[in-house]
Formats: structure tokens, sequence, C-alpha cells
């Protein structure tokens, strides 16, 4: 591995794109780090920390967690690269009931490119809409976090201040998504994805110190956490990313047989194949869709003083029942539905048959299709619960053994998901360059000789 990492240097290509990356990637942390002009960060830092250990304080770390720590500064990258994942998450929706979207996708680069034009413009909708809300809320914090936001934020409160942050904040999503597809085109790795994983990775110095002081003896000689949490946590957070990276990679093989053909004096086909399909084949779509919805509900019927309301946004915090049933719920809808949207089992097996290729034991064309839909739906289910599983572990973590919410989000959920599947994802696009050069890979077995 050490020699693979040597090695991405060797490379004059890679290696302009991994410092490409990593310099937009210093560009982004200093977005999340300029404050919005007009707001006293003293008072608000004081806020949040009053709000550590509860409800509306988990939610907003939630929350804070996506923006890489920019929302607690309230920086100019405060929204984060959210309202883009969100504009994404809803063209995929009409892509599926929208007849004219779903044309487009299937036009190839051209169609891609045309949808991803109404994400942008979607993006800029949603950020004008959330910045607007954010400066209603920095004017009157109390309206969402009843009377400990009993404070003022804002210097100068007016239309002027209202107006200045909406433009700041949503120029600032837009820097981030244009510095994502940036990373995309000219780096290493899916630079939204990155992005995203960036801002996880910088609270985790934040989530040490909360570990440290957690089982660190006090003044007085005692420890808030025992030994026994100790080593659970460390052994969980071991098994947790052990399993993640088993079902990322895992793989159902189908094995493919391709029958001869002969044209002219020459004989084609006869070999055997596999396609393989993955048990996760959505990856951390449908967690981050999931959150994406569940993420404002809560927000919303906070701010309406209506007692109704108010109990729901209570009960949608991330800590309660009802948001873990719906949370759960909406994991594994989104699982079958990216797969529905995105694995076409008709067009594979008409493919299969154009070029003379069949599944053993199967008839070509409809009785492939079935094959193949079966095939995906059991494993997808396997997947599905998994994902489940390992999104709800720091919400029970949380709530029924006591370790801060900073804390147990590294040892599940999105963060570790998403933390894993992307280096994954960048690993393989890196191992990709340097086999394509004769150079050992991270996950290449034996030597290979190089050129001379």
């Amino acid at each position: 591995m050490f020699s693979a990492f040597s090695n991405c240097f060797k490379i004059p290509e890679l290696r302009t794109r991994i410092f490409y990356t990593l310099g937009l990637i210093f560009v982004c942390r200093l977005v999340a780090n300029i404050p919005t002009p007009g707001v006293d960060t003293v008072a608000l830092g004081a806020l949040i920390d009053r709000m550590v250990g509860g409800s509306a304080g988990d939610f907003f770390g939630l929350i804070d967690m996506f923006s890489g720590g920019a929302l607690g500064k309230c920086a100019v990258g405060a929204l984060g690269i959210m309202p883009y994942i969100s504009a994404s998450i809803i063209l995929q929706l009409l892509t599926a009931v929208i007849p004219a979207f779903e044309r487009l996708a299937r036009e190839g680069d051209a169609g891609r490119q045309k949808l991803t034009q109404y994400s942008r413009y979607m993006t800029v909708a949603i950020c004008l809409v959330q910045a607007f809300a954010m400066a209603m809320t920095l004017e009157n914090p109390s309206a969402l976090l009843g009377s400990d936001g009993d404070v003022q934020l804002v210097l100068d409160p007016g239309w002027n201040f209202r107006l200045m942050t909406t433009l700041t904040m949503t120029t600032g999503t837009l820097f981030i998504m244009w510095l994502g597809e940036q990373i995309t085109q000219r780096g290493i790795g899916n630079g939204i994805s990155l992005i995203i994983t960036e801002g996880i990775i910088s609270r985790l110095p934040v989530a040490a110190m909360a570990a440290i002081a957690l089982f660190a003896p006090d003044s007085s000689g005692g420890r808030q956490g025992d030994l026994f949490q100790l080593v659970g946590l460390i052994v969980m957070l071991f098994l947790v990313i052990a399993g993640t990276i088993a079902i990322t990679q895992g793989q159902r093989k189908i094995l493919i047989q391709y029958a001869k053909r002969v044209v002219g004096n020459k004989v084609y086909g006869g070999q055997n194949t596999y396609m393989p399909l993955r048990i996760n084949y959505s990856g951390v779509m449908p967690i981050i869709f999931a959150q994406a919805i569940l993420m404002f509900p809560a927000m919303i019927f906070m701010m309406i003083k209506v007692p109704f309301f108010q109990s729901m946004g209570l009960a949608l915090m991330p800590d309660k029942v009802l948001y873990l049933f719906l949370y759960g719920l909406m994991i594994l809808f989104f699982s079958y539905f990216w797969v529905a949207t995105q694995f076409h089992p008709v067009q594979i097996a008409d493919d299969l048959k154009k070029h003379g290729g069949y599944v053993p034991g199967i008839r070509p064309g409809k009785a492939t299709a079935e094959f193949l839909d079966n095939t995906m739906t059991k494993i997808t289910l396997a997947g599905a619960v998994f994902l489940t599983v390992i999104a709800v572990i720091p919400n029970i973590m949380n709530r029924h053994f006591g370790v801060p919410f900073n804390i147990s989000q590294f040892f599940g959920g999105t963060s570790l998901l998403i933390t894993v599947g992307v280096m994954l994802d960048t690993m393989r696009q890196v191992e990709s360059h340097l086999l394509m050069r004769h150079y050992d890979g991270f996950l290449t077995k034996g030597r290979m000789r190089g050129r001379r």
C-alpha cells in the first residue's frame, strides 16, 4: 500500500490531479470558515454550547456535519452542498414519473447535461429559500429553539441583513457546487462526494476531543464513561468498518455464456464471463435521500407556534422513535427506488440477446430479464437491511447508551458509510491510473513489472 502511494506521485497526470483535488478541497475549507457578515459569532457559539446534549443540539449537529462545521460558524458556505443533493433527489424522483425527463436520461451525455443544468437551476431556488429561512432564524432564534434561543445573534437586523445573508449563502453553495464539478472533471474521484467526505472528516478532531473528555479522568478522578464502554466502542468501530467494506464490495456474479459466431473465416464468442450485481447497488444514496427529506420538516414544525406542530417537530428529532421508524422505512424505499431507476433488466437482457449471450438454464429475452430482476430484488433487500442497521446505530448509541451524538456518528450512519464508500471509489480510480501505467495498485496482489 505504501509503495502504491509513492507510485501515485511518479505519474505526472495523476500527481497533477491529486494536487488539484487537494487544492480545491482546501478552498472548500476556507469557504466553510469565512463568517457571514452581520452575525455575532461569539453569541452564536455560546448558543450552540447551550444546545449540546439536547434533541435540538443533536439535530443541529446532524445538519452541521454535512456542512463541515460551516453551519456552526454561520459561514458563507453554511448551507453546504445539501441544496444540490436535494435538487438531485427531486430530479431523480421526477425522472421516474415524468416521461420528458425519462427521455432525457436515455439520450446519453446530451440528456444528462440537460438534466444537470435543471438541477443547477433547482439548486438556486432551494438555496434562496433555505438562506432566507436561515436569516430569519438568526434574527429570531427563539422561534426555533424556544427559551434557549432568547439571545441576539444579528448585529443589525432588517431587510438589508436578510438580503445580504440570502445572497451570500446562495453564492457560497453555488461556488462549492462548482468546485465539486471541477474536482470531478479535472481531479480524482467524485467531487460532490469528496466535499461531503471532507466535511465529515473535518468534524473528527471535535469528536476525538469529546471522546477524550468522556473517558479521561476529571479533577476528582472520576470518569463519565468506563473502560467497558471504551473497549465496546473500539470493537464496534472495527466491526462496522469491516462490515461496510464487505457489503460495499460484495457482489453476486451471474455466469454469462456467449455462443460461437462465424464471421468470414474467424470464429467469435464461445467464452464465459460474469455479470457482477452489487449487493449495495445504491451505495449511500438511500441514506442521503432519507436524511435530506427528514431534515427540514422538524425545523418547519418547530417554527409554527401551534401545540400540535410543536409536538410533531419534537417527534421528528433524531433521537425519537418516530424519526427512527420513518428513517428506516425511507432507507428501504429509496434502496429499491434507486435500483428501479438505475438498473434496467429488460435493456440488459436485450443487449445480451443481440450479442449472443445468455444465462445458462435461462431462456434469452423476457425470462432473462425476469431472472435478473428477481435476483436484484433479493440482494437489494440484504443491502437495504444493512444500510438501515448501520444508519440507526448512532441514534441507538446516543439514546440507549448515553454516547454523545458527535461521537456516535463516527461509529455508523451516514458519516461512516460516505467516508468508506468515497474512499473506496477514489482508491479504485487511482488504482486504474496506476495499472494503466504498469504500476502496482492498492489492491493488486503480487508484483508487476513496469516499463523499462
